[in-house]
This record gives C-alpha cells, sequence and structure tokens, in this order.
C-alpha cells in the first residue's frame, strides 16, 4: 500500500488539529525544566504525546465502523454513553471555547494591555465565523486545513524555530537537574490527554479517506495509519525543536520567581521571550499567529468530529445543524461562564481519561488476541469505577498503587482482563 496525495493531506490536517495551543507550550516548559537530560525526557514525551495519539488512530480504522461499532459490541449503551460524554466534553462545553478563549489570550491580549468585553465579542464572533466557515463541509475541510492552513502553521513555526537555532545553539543547556527524566517524560505526554482527542478526531480521518472511494478496513487501517505517521513525524519534530529553544534560553531564578508568584506558564514565558529576542515586536505577531492557527483547526476539527458523530446516530437532524449548534454553543460559553464550565469538565475529562486509554490498549490487544467480551466488561467497569472515585477523592483511592502518576487505573484494567479471561475459560470448560 504505497502514500497518496490525499493520504499526506489527511495527515497534515491531523497533525494541525491535535496540535493545540497547550501543545505549543509544553515542550519548551520540559526542555527547561530537563536541563541536560533533555534528549531523554523528550524522548519519554514523544512516546505518549505521539505514540498514545497514534495508537488510538490506528485502532479505531482496524475495526469496521470505528470506537463507535467496536464498543457497540462490549455494550449498546456504554458505546452511546461514553462517547456521547466524550464528544460534549471535549467539544463544545470545554475545548471548543478554551481554543478561543486561549487564542485570544495570546495573541490579542498582549497588544491591548487589558480584556475587555467588547474585545473579546468581536475577536470570538471573528474566530467563530472562520471555525464554522471551514467546518460545514468536511470534505472541503480536509482539504483547507491540509493544504492551506497546515503549511501556514508549519512556515510560522519553521521561522520561530530557525531563528531560535541561529540565537541559542552556542548556549549551555539550562542548568536543572531532573529525577528520571524519561519517566517524567512519559508522564508529560500522557498528561496532554491528546490519546483521548484521537478518539473523537478518528471519525474524521476515516471519512477523509473513505470519501476518496477506500473502504474496504484493511486498506482503511494501512492509509489511516500512514496518515497517522506522518503527523505523528510532524509533532514530533516540533515538539523536539520548541522543547530544545527551552533547554537553550537563560531564564534567571528571579525571573523563574517572579513567574511562580504571579502564577504565569513557563512555557508561555518561554515562546514570547525567544518570538520576542528573534523578530522584535514582530515576534509576538508571530507567536500570536501560530497560536492562533493551532487554536483554529483544532476547533474546526472539534467541531467536525463532534457534528459527525451525532449526524451518525441522529440522522435525522442534519450535519450542518450540528455543526451550527456546536459552533453557537462554544462562542457563548467563551465570552461569558468559561470558567465555571471548564471546572465542571475537568473532572468528566480526568474520569474519561483512564477509560479511552483503557479502551484503547484493550481494542488493540482484541487485534491479535480474541478476548472475551465478559473480560472487557469486567475491566472497563472496574476502570470506570476506580476513575470516579479517584477524582471524587474518596480517601480509599489515595493508597491505590500508581497514584501517584495518575495512573492508579492500570492495575484494575490488567487485574480485571485478567479475572475475565480465567473465568470465561472456566465457563467454557464445564
Amino acid at each position: 500500500m504505497y502514500m497518496t496525495k490525499n493520504t499526506f493531506v489527511v495527515g497534515f490536517m491531523l497533525f494541525a488539529i491535535f496540535f493545540g495551543a497547550g501543545n505549543l507550550i509544553f515542550p519548551p516548559k520540559l526542555g527547561f525544566e530537563s536541563g541536560a537530560d533533555f534528549w531523554t525526557a523528550t524522548i519519554g514525551f514523544i512516546i505518549t504525546g505521539v505514540g498514545l495519539p497514534l495508537l488510538g488512530i490506528i485502532v479505531s480504522a482496524s475495526y469496521k465502523g470505528g470506537y463507535k461499532e467496536a464498543l457497540h459490541r462490549i455494550h449498546p449503551w456504554f458505546s452511546i454513553l461514553f462517547l456521547v460524554a466524550i464528544y460534549l466534553t471535549i467539544g463544545p462545553f470545554f475545548a471548543i471555547p478554551r481554543t478561543a478563549a486561549t487564542a485570544y489570550e495570546m495573541a490579542v491580549l498582549p497588544f491591548l494591555g487589558e480584556q475587555t468585553t467588547v474585545s473579546l465579542l468581536i475577536f470570538t464572533a471573528v474566530y467563530f465565523a472562520l471555525t464554522i466557515w471551514l467546518s460545514l463541509n468536511p470534505s472541503k475541510m480536509v482539504e483547507r486545513i491540509g493544504s492551506i492552513l497546515t503549511p501556514a502553521l508549519l512556515i510560522a513555526i519553521l521561522a520561530l524555530v530557525i531563528s531560535g537555532i541561529a540565537l541559542f545553539s552556542d548556549n549551555p543547556s539550562s542548568s536543572n537537574v531532573m529525577e528520571a527524566p524519561m519517566v517524567n517524560g512519559i508522564l508529560a505526554g500522557y498528561n496532554t490527554m491528546d490519546a483521548l482527542a484521537s478518539v473523537a478526531f478518528s471519525v474524521i480521518v476515516i471519512n477523509a479517506i473513505k470519501s476518496k472511494g477506500l473502504s474496504e478496513t484493511k486498506a482503511l487501517s494501512k492509509q489511516t495509519a500512514m496518515a497517522g505517521v506522518i503527523a505523528a513525524i510532524l509533532l514530533a519534530l516540533i515538539y523536539l525543536s520548541i522543547g530544545w529553544i527551552g533547554n537553550k534560553l537563560p531564564i534567571s531564578a528571579e525571573v523563574l520567581a517572579d513567574l511562580t508568584a504571579k502564577k504565569q506558564d513557563l512555557g508561555t514565558y518561554i515562546l514570547n521571550v525567544a518570538a520576542t529576542q528573534a523578530f522584535g515586536e514582530l515576534g509576538r505577531t508571530l507567536l500570536g499567529v501560530i497560536v492562533s492557527l493551532a487554536c483554529l483547526t483544532t476547533a474546526i476539527g472539534l467541531v467536525v468530529s463532534v457534528s459527525e458523530y451525532f449526524h451518525e446516530i441522529f440522522p435525522k437532524i442534519s450535519y450542518r445543524t450540528y455543526a451550527i449548534v456546536c459552533t453557537l454553543i462554544g462562542f457563548g460559553l467563551a465570552n461569558q461562564g468559561l470558567n465555571a464550565v471548564i471546572s465542571k469538565s475537568i473532572p468528566v475529562l480526568l474520569v474519561l481519561y483512564p477509560i479511552a486509554m483503557s479502551i484503547i490498549f484493550l481494542l488493540l490487544l482484541n487485534l491479535f488476541v480474541k478476548l472475551p467480551l465478559f473480560a472487557l466488561r469486567i475491566s472497563l467497569i472496574l476502570v470506570t469505577i476506580v476513575s470516579i472515585l479517584s477524582v471524587a477523592g474518596v480517601n480509599i483511592t489515595e493508597n491505590l498503587p500508581l497514584k501517584a502518576y495518575s495512573m492508579e487505573w492500570l492495575p484494575f484494567a490488567v487485574g480485571g482482563l485478567l479475572i475475565g479471561v480465567v473465568f470465561s475459560r472456566l465457563v467454557r470448560a464445564q
């Protein structure tokens, strides 16, 4: 199976919708904190921050009907409840309005000095007008993001990276010492939660490849994997590049203390300083362009994936209606009540993430070893219970293994699977 032009376009699109503003901020922070262990920590970050989302996309393409049908086999209601919760939480009720608010804070606010209701309203009106225009036709959306917006985003990032290399190549690495850099890198990549987004975005990738006449599961899986690899390579290269800038940029102890006191993000500070040192006042504009494009492409991807999913399960309502409603909710929440929505959405995300991770690994394993349905159900039931109790702050969860790494669900996923497999074999033996 060879790569086509469409595979590259879909891969570029997938990169752009994964690469939100948060992905821009994490690597330079890790780069600075890792010091001499930059390469070890960054490789760890890429393993989970790039590898897990790629795995999520590939697993979806390996099942006819994607996650919707694969989870339907486990239980119809589980499929609907879990996916609806994911699409609503990372869609209109959290990530979509958050992309607009982040773009405003990082791209517009530095030029205004202070936030005003009118400036936020005008910016978000333009932002969501672009979002809905680029979302209404999913087939054109793939072409527009993959062929136009992604190259523009890559050129802007490349300008920042090349200037950073020219400015800081002779600088020593930061003097920080990071304990267990590989582990810290892996945890940082895991905590981006991009694997959760892969469940949502997989529907766009599969539909984009299907639209070119490819429907056979094996061929579809291979083309999806290739598009995922293209996106993964781009993500890894950019994580390495902007992480390297963070590793080389000198930051005094006084500045660090001031950032901590003001609760300002270290990654944002590094990018602002690097852009300003390289291009002067124009650097702020360049960074604003990067952030705006990164946020916009993610918002478009979310609107399309949410609308396509709901149109699949409730086809009587048109895709366009879902897209418009989704965008209007995002616009409304970006202008009022965003903090309240985020405070309610984050606990839901924290519950959903371990379940999503378990689903990805269980479905992946099921491709190689046919797992009993009972084992899948027991594993997911246990993970769901532990996840809910942990987020609720129940005391008993504080002493669970791997709690310090936010992976207390993992022993229950494995244990539930093993119990289910053994029980199923005992029942069959009788």
